[in-house]
């Protein structure tokens, strides 16, 4: 169908088809640096997400760790106190 009366009509069939396969290679070689970009991002995500996850955990133990000392009636933390030289 490249040739004849088809997509390309009649005449300058050849360079048409030049022109169309051009363009099919190029579309193919962005799809994939898109695939492989895509790829990529999704591999930083996840490792992000796995160092949120991470993180948060260690946040929240923290927290609890405070509370509870609060609640034991500890003393004012080191970094809420003022220096002596003041």
């Amino acid at each position: 169908m490249l040739s004849g009366q088809g997509i390309i009509g009649r005449g300058g069939g050849r360079q048409a088809a030049e022109r169309i396969m051009d363009r099919i290679e190029r579309s193919e070689e962005q799809i994939a640096h898109l695939t492989r970009m895509v790829d990529d991002l999704s591999e930083i995500v996840t490792r992000q997400t796995r160092e949120i996850e991470r993180l948060s955990r260690r946040v929240g133990l923290l927290l609890e760790r405070e509370a509870e000392r609060e609640a034991e009636g500890g003393t004012v933390a080191l970094a809420d106190q003022r220096p002596p030289h003041w």
